[in-house]
């Protein structure tokens, strides 16, 4: 059974920072394709990046430069770094594993 459980979200300020981990179990990790995705109130769920399980990663416009997604195979975990916050990253955020591998997601606020 794939569970996928989000953790770090918060409330902080414009420009404030937060790392988002997701723990991953049931699922051989290290070879799996991983994803962070977003659903802000009254919006469609949107990718907010992307990482193979070689490393490579993918970011939507709207966060490049300032989130930096990366993996621990070894501890089977998935993290997003969240830099220079913006009042429109908030939103929940949830961790990905593939088709219908979804975390419970963690809430995100960023005050302005």
């Amino acid at each position: 059974q794939v569970q996928l459980v989000e953790s770090g979200g918060g409330l902080v300020q414009a420009g404030g920072s937060l790392r988002l981990s997701c723990a991953a179990s049931g699922i051989i990790f290290s070879i799996n394709g991983m994803a962070w995705y977003r659903q802000a109130p009254g919006k469609a769920r949107e990718l907010v990046a992307t990482i193979t399980s070689g490393g490579t990663t993918t970011y939507a416009d709207s966060v490049k430069g300032r989130f930096t997604i990366s993996r621990d195979n070894a501890k089977n975990a998935l993290y997003l770094q969240m830099n220079s916050l913006k009042p429109e990253d908030t939103a929940v955020y949830y961790c990905n594993a593939g088709v219908n591998r979804w975390g419970q997601g963690t809430q995100v606020t960023v005050s302005s």
